[in-house]
This record gives structure tokens, C-alpha cells and sequence, in this order.
């Protein structure tokens, strides 16, 4: 067998095992809640709930479990393998262990977006703050890559100051407008401000699947060019990578992911730097085998997170990126 076939091979066996834990994760999830419904009830909800022969089924129950529960999951899910994915990648392309989604300052733009929604009172429409906090990482990102990139080759060390320092002016930004926001503002500000995945929405489920998996498919496609970047640009140049197209590529990419998770998820730190590292004990570097692990075991992760934040507590719900 050539070593290409056993690649495929390998990659196929840890997707597929990841796979079965997520979807075990899921499941788990939906079927674990405040509400007191019998097991038998939940699972004939989940396994008939939107035929219309499905009879005899209570429809708060089936509410809970449909509308409520589920789409919350699959929510966490897409949140969770965006920020894994863009942790790996961001770590690579900027040779930063450190390196998380959140690095170029995009989560810092997104914040101030979601703020001054909060703040005007659009939270009442159809993507209101989702769609400030989207545009406010695409401005942070356009700014970030328009320092960097002035008059020069984008440079990785570049990047990475330029977002450290537009992170720390927005910081300061989020931090003057939670001073002059109302009680009721800074209770919505600072729940947002710690993650949040209670919002799902099916409109918002249909946006965040195309960004995250448009985006990973497009990163997974150029895993090879990340394995040669990463050993060094005078060598991916030698081995026919282009550079500085596949690194601008993938920087959009991964800011995009990281834009759309922050604006439906909040803030929510920890998975895009720890997991990668522990994929990466786990099945090493090569990026076509760190890239799927960490995207699977990513949403089983957030997903299992969220499911401690919202049932640790009886009758309450705790931030999932604080919990």
C-alpha cells in the first residue's frame, strides 16, 4: 500500500471515529435538559418529530426538543469547529503556538459591532446584532490586513502585531461603551461578551453551516500548501506552492470563520487554542489529518460545554465561554 493510500486511509478511520463521538456528543445533548420529559418521549420526538403521522406527541415537548434543544446543538457544533479549525490554522500560518481565532482582533470588532447594537435596539430584527458584530470583524479584518500589508509582502510577524495592537484598541473601545451603557444594556452586553448560544436561530443555523463549512473545505483543500508553509516559504516556493496567494487565501478563510462564529456566538475563548494542541499530540502534524480532527472534536467539545453551561445550574444558564 503507498504511502498516499495510507494517508487516505488513516485520515478516513480518525474522521469516522471523531464523527461517531460527535454525533454521540449531539445526541446526549439534545436529550439532556431542565425540562422533565421521560427518555421514551424525547427519542420518539427526535425519531418521528416532524412526520405528520408523529401522533399522541405533546407539542411543548416536541417544541423543546425541536426548536429549542436541537437547533442549539447543531449550533454549538458549527461554533465549536469553526474556532478549532481557524486555531489550527492561524497557529500554522502565523508559527505561533499561542495563535488563536481570535488573534488578528477580529473577536474585538465583532464585540464592538455587537455592542452598539445592543445599545441602539436592534436586537428586535431579523440578524440584527449578528449582522453588526459580522460586519464589524470584516471591518477589523480589511483594517488588520491593510496595516499589514502596506508597501510590503504580508508578513506573519506583521500580522500577528497588527492584531495584538487593534485587539487592545478595541478592547478599550468595548470597555468605554460598557461604562456609558444602561443596567439593562450591560447585562446583555457582558452574557454576549462571555459567549452565548441560547440565540439560534434556523435562519442563522443556514448562514453559520455555509460560512463554516464553505470555509473548511476551501482550508482543508490547501492542506498540503499549509504542511510546506509551515516548514518554510523558501520551501513551499521551491516545492510550486505560491505563498503569498495561498497565505492571503487562507487568512480570509479563517477570518471569515472566526467573523461569523463571534457574531452568533460571542466570545468564546479556549477551544481554537487548546484543541488543536491536543489533536496534534494526538495524530500529529500533518494538516490533512489535524485539520479534520480538530473540526470534529472541536463541536463535540463546544457542544459538550455548552450542555454542562445550561444544566450545571438549575433553573439558570451560564455563559458557555466562561463555563
Amino acid at each position: 500500500m503507498t504511502t498516499r493510500a495510507v494517508t487516505v486511509a488513516w485520515v478516513i478511520r480518525i474522521s469516522a471515529a471523531l464523527l461517531l463521538l460527535l454525533a454521540v456528543v449531539m445526541m446526549l445533548s439534545v436529550l439532556i435538559g431542565p425540562a422533565d420529559i421521560p427518555l421514551v418521549e424525547q427519542l420518539r420526538v427526535l425519531l418521528g418529530g416532524w412526520h405528520a403521522g408523529a401522533e399522541a406527541l405533546d407539542p411543548t415537548e416536541r417544541a423543546i426538543i425541536l426548536s429549542v434543544r436541537l437547533p442549539r446543538v447543531i449550533f454549538a457544533a458549527l461554533v465549536g469547529a469553526a474556532l478549532s479549525t481557524t486555531g489550527v490554522l492561524f497557529q500554522a500560518l502565523l508559527r505561533n503556538p499561542l495563535a488563536d481565532p481570535y488573534v488578528l482582533g477580529i473577536s474585538g470588532g465583532a464585540a464592538v459591532g455587537a455592542i452598539i447594537g445592543i445599545m441602539t435596539g436592534v436586537d428586535g430584527l431579523p440578524l440584527g446584532i449578528p449582522a453588526l458584530a459580522f460586519g464589524g470583524a470584516l471591518c477589523t479584518m480589511a483594517l488588520v490586513y491593510a496595516i499589514a500589508g502596506a508597501g510590503r509582502a504580508l508578513s506573519s510577524n506583521m500580522i500577528l502585531l497588527t492584531g495584538v495592537i487593534v485587539n487592545a484598541f478595541f478592547s478599550a473601545v468595548i470597555m468605554f461603551l460598557v461604562s456609558i451603557s444602561s443596567s439593562t444594556e450591560l447585562h446583555s452586553i457582558t452574557f454576549w461578551l462571555m459567549g452565548d448560544l441560547s440565540l439560534a436561530t434556523g435562519r442563522q443555523l443556514i448562514l453559520v453551516a455555509t460560512a463554516v463549512l464553505g470555509g473548511f473545505a476551501v482550508v482543508f483543500g490547501m492542506a498540503r500548501e499549509l504542511n510546506l508553509i509551515v516548514v518554510g516559504d523558501e520551501t513551499a516556493v521551491q516545492l510550486g506552492v505560491e505563498v503569498e496567494r495561498t497565505k492571503v487565501v487562507l487568512f480570509l478563510a479563517g477570518s471569515l470563520m472566526t467573523g461569523i462564529a463571534v457574531s452568533v456566538g460571542g466570545v468564546i475563548g479556549f477551544v481554537g487554542l487548546v484543541i488543536p494542541h491536543l489533536m496534534r499530540m494526538l495524530f500529529g502534524s500533518d494538516h490533512r489529518v489535524l485539520l479534520p480532527a480538530a473540526f470534529l472534536f472541536g463541536a463535540a467539545f463546544l457542544v459538550g460545554a455548552d450542555t454542562i453551561a445550561r444544566t450545571a445550574i438549575s433553573h439558570s444558564q451560564l455563559p458557555v465561554g466562561r463555563s
